[in-house]
């Protein structure tokens, strides 16, 4: 029974390291006087490059969403990676004046070995910042606006808002749409405010002083959550830019997004594995960017984390563990954190009654998540990459 305790308690104290990082965000955010940005006078030029493996059904509207940017043409340069494509990926990027490399390496297939390969062969020292998006991304007309609001680029990453495009397709992007805000708009808003590191995700944007200090070195199946990890325990700066908003396409169907969310799951506990140990001894950066940055690898989705603390809860009360009732409340602390925040963000969506009847799958999408979670266990470590089913926008 001890150990019972021992390994519940040890499982609660995880899942409250979030709500413990967020507490202490709120303490430095009402402790920090208020701080301009400085402007910077120089109009920083990026690099966007998108990876793209068999994208022919969305890369047309990611590379016209980013025709579309209210930014001048000349201080972009937009390239994609038909990265071992067998469909017109490259014909159609190349049809709308973007140039476009073919890679054929099937036995180095993935994601981030494609940006490697594309990182040798792309001219960064003419640029300040490298943006990478996904093909099935569409970006805000001012997303490189905000993103130079951050400028000077060159030392730092930078990493926007990352929102749904297609909340409307069914009950799982509807609910996605509604964590993505609460997400974005609440929580890492806390996080930016109190001066932590925000996740790289898409969109994600490193400056190329960085990339020559430290090169590309994230290869995992979760490659952002990698290099968010590495680069905050040398002690890199990622900032947080909420007007800078890129859209991903979900999952609309429980077959499409299976895949998606074990590589999600694998990735992020795989590089907590790697990365635990220098985050902990890293003298660049203090215990509350170190706990906060634990806490992100951790942490499971909100749909996760309410099973998991619910089969938690009841094993507590069923088998009388001692101490049971701090447990229970320490669990229930947890999940309160994520109630707060999506409800918050529940009352921003555009037809919210409509987002909140989408939460009465809840029960079914809860009890299948939790299946893929445990699922994803068999991914853990270098696993080959898997490219999530699309479908075309409405």
């Amino acid at each position: 029974m001890v150990i019972f305790t021992g390994l519940i308690a040890l499982c609660a104290i995880a899942l409250a390291l979030p709500l413990l990082s967020d507490l202490a965000s709120l303490a430095v955010w009402f402790g920090r006087a208020p701080t301009q940005r400085p402007v910077s006078p120089f109009l920083p030029r990026f690099l966007v490059l998108i990876p793209a493996h068999n994208e022919e059904l969305l890369i047309g509207d990611c590379l016209m969403s980013l025709r579309n940017l209210s930014y001048r043409q000349d201080a972009i340069d937009i390239r994609v990676i038909a990265d071992n494509c067998s469909d017109a990926t490259a014909d159609l990027a190349r049809g709308l004046g973007v140039r476009c490399f073919e890679r054929n390496e099937p036995a180095l297939a993935g994601k981030p070995q494609a940006i490697a390969w594309a990182l040798e062969r792309l001219p960064l020292k003419d640029v300040d910042a490298l943006v990478i998006l996904d093909a099935d991304t569409i970006v805000d007309p001012g997303f490189l606006t905000a993103l130079a609001s951050a400028a000077p680029l060159s030392q730092k990453a930078v990493q926007g808002f990352n929102g749904v495009s297609n909340p409307d397709d069914s009950a799982i992007t509807r609910m996605a749409a509604v964590f993505a805000d609460a997400k974005c708009g609440f929580a890492y808003e806390l996080k930016r405010h109190a001066g932590l590191n925000l996740p790289l995700r898409l969109g994600g944007c490193i400056g190329t002083g960085v990339l020559a200090t430290h090169g590309w070195k994230a290869f995992s199946i979760g490659e952002d959550w990698e290099l968010y990890a590495m680069l905050t325990a040398a002690g890199v700066p990622i900032e947080g830019v909420p007007g800078a908003r890129v859209y991903a396409q979900e999952a609309r169907a429980l077959h499409q997004s299976a895949p998606q969310r074990r590589r999600w799951t694998a990735g992020r506990l795989t590089v907590l594995a790697r990365c635990i140990g220098p985050l902990m001894r890293s003298g660049a950066i203090n215990i509350h960017q170190k706990l906060d940055t634990i806490a992100e690898l951790i942490a499971p989705g909100p749909v996760v984390h309410l099973g998991l603390a619910l089969v938690l809860v009841g094993l507590t009360i069923a088998l009388h563990v001692p101490a049971g009732n701090w447990l229970v409340a320490l669990l229930f602390a947890g999940v309160a954190r994520h109630f707060l925040y999506t409800l918050a963000a529940m009352t921003r969506q555009p037809h919210p009654l409509r987002s909140a009847l989408a939460f009465t799958a809840l029960p079914l999408y809860g009890l299948w998540r939790l299946g893929v979670e445990i699922g994803a266990l068999g991914m853990l470590g270098d696993r080959p990459w898997i490219r999530t089913e699309r479908h075309g926008h409405a």
